[in-house]
């Protein structure tokens, strides 16, 4: 089973037992977090597809650490002005594992067959 799952500004196709690095989450490391914005289910034979979301289907999934990511350096320049800057960025990011994905689709969803 796979499921297209919303976290964030970002869009993930996760399956149960795999462990993504997503952006910060602000729950408690060891937590367990129900995702609830999912656009796509596939179960082998049967796709379905949400509008834009699916009722009905949940996943589950647990707050394993965070970590900030690689650092960023950025430097803007200024021609015939001596302008010169440089500053760095780092990512805070979480590591989440997928637990199951749960739950019927409701009626108002389509099925792509």
């Amino acid at each position: 089973m796979q499921a297209v799952v919303k976290i964030g500004a970002s869009q993930y196709l996760v399956t149960p037992g795999q462990e993504l690095i997503v952006d910060k989450l602000e729950s408690p490391i060891d937590s367990k977090i129900e995702l609830n914005q999912v656009l796509m289910v596939s179960d082998g034979d049967n796709v379905t597809i949400g509008k834009p979301y699916i009722d009905g289907i949940i996943v589950s999934a647990v707050h394993l650490s965070q970590a900030a990511g690689e650092k960023i350096r950025v430097s803007t320049y200024k021609a015939k002005s001596r302008h010169r800057r440089t500053i760095g960025f780092r990512s805070k990011l979480s590591r989440i594992k997928i637990e199951s994905i749960d739950g019927t689709p409701a009626k108002r969803s389509r099925k792509v067959v």
